[in-house]
């Protein structure tokens, strides 16, 4: 029996959030043939997954896509709903070609073209891919010993359900970035908290204009164009504390105090015999790339890293294979910074297909 070909379409996206959409509306733009496959059910990325009590005052800033600004916030209206409906208005007034509920398990190389195959048997024959999916998927929990007998409970970032859920509870805030500051500063206030980090937190004082900004994404991006695993931009800008955590601050939430040694039933021990009782244990530890159904292009460099391009017109192609664009990833892992690189993303895909036109003739 024959089987059918899959269909072949010059470019797909993988990943619908602000990454993927930016990427297809410049796809569009430029008259390339695509598809965006998202392995959720609505609109949204990972903002319709953060925790309901999440409001747009407490959300550090969403970035404008290309060609559509967010509309005003009052406030108070929930994150998770708020931006996804955004996200949803996008989609519709730019007709991007979103296809829903298609997880993405695995991309191989197919005779030239790259074969995408989708956790529910439907596959897809591109010419060039741009990878979008972020790290939401990937949440990164450290290996502590004692993890396995503590009796209270422990959640990542992902789980986290607001502070209202641990009122009246001993709260430890695992993590030195961005998210451990908000959770400590939302819960402090209602709950007795505690906050330990690997390193000493490196607070950032003076004002963060666009010149840091520059600075801190070449940082980031010098570890991506090594082949290097990215950090995050938080980890080279430093913290700042917002004008809703001054009283979690006053409270004495921000004093750091090292690793502890290991997890008990009941609470954590230091290696200096020293021990704390715990209700909760938050792992604010951050994520890692979701890009595992990329292994079979085999991508990555010795460093662990999947290395990018060292001009600005290539910022976002795999230097191990051209046809792959990467956006959300290091230094673009930012609403700000996905915009850009999907401009980016897309020119490079239209240079790549013109490329292979021009040999073809």
């Amino acid at each position: 029996m024959r089987v059918e070909r899959p269909e072949v379409v010059d470019s797909v996206v993988i990943g619908a959030g602000q990454a993927g959409l930016s990427s297809s509306f410049h796809l569009t733009r430029l008259g390339v043939d695509h598809l965006v496959l998202d392995a959720n059910r609505r609109p949204g990325g990972a903002w319709q997954h953060r925790w309901d009590a999440l409001t747009m005052n407490d959300v550090h800033r969403v970035a404008d896509l290309p060609g559509q600004a967010v509309p005003d916030a009052v406030g108070p209206e929930r994150a998770n709903a708020f931006v996804p409906d955004y996200f949803a208005d996008y989609e519709d007034r730019h007709d991007l070609p979103v296809v829903r509920d298609a997880e993405v398990r695995a991309v191989r190389d197919e005779d030239g073209l790259l074969r995408i195959e989708v956790a529910d048997g439907r596959t897809w024959l591109a010419r060039t891919i741009i990878n979008a999916t972020g790290t939401w998927r990937r949440p990164f929990v450290p290996h502590y010993p004692g993890q396995d007998v503590f009796a209270g409970r422990q959640l990542h970032t992902v789980d986290y359900p607001g502070p209202e859920a641990f009122r009246g509870q001993r709260v430890l805030v695992v993590g030195g970035g961005a998210s451990a500051v908000q959770f400590l500063g939302a819960l402090r206030p209602v709950t007795d908290t505690l906050w330990v980090t690997r390193r000493e937190p490196v607070w950032r004082t003076d004002g963060f204009g666009e010149v840091e900004g520059r600075e801190a994404v070449a940082q980031v991006e010098e570890r991506v164009r090594r082949g290097l695993p990215p950090r995050s931009v938080v980890s080279v800008t430093g913290l700042m504390l917002r004008p809703q955590e001054q009283e979690a601050a006053r409270l004495g939430a921000y004093e750091r105090r090292p690793m502890f040694e290991r997890i008990e039933s009941d609470g954590v021990r230091w290696a200096d015999g020293s021990f704390e009782p715990i209700d909760v244990i938050i792992w604010a530890t951050g994520f890692r790339p979701d890009v595992d159904h990329l292994a079979p292009l085999r991508l990555r460099s010795p460093h662990g890293g999947i290395q990018l391009g060292a001009t600005a017109s290539s910022a976002t192609t795999s230097v191990v294979d051209p046809r792959v664009q990467l956006v959300g990833y290091g230094p673009s892992a930012s609403t700000i910074g996905a915009n850009r690189a999907g401009r980016v993303a897309a020119r490079a895909v239209q240079r790549r297909l013109h490329e292979n036109a021009a040999a073809a003739t």
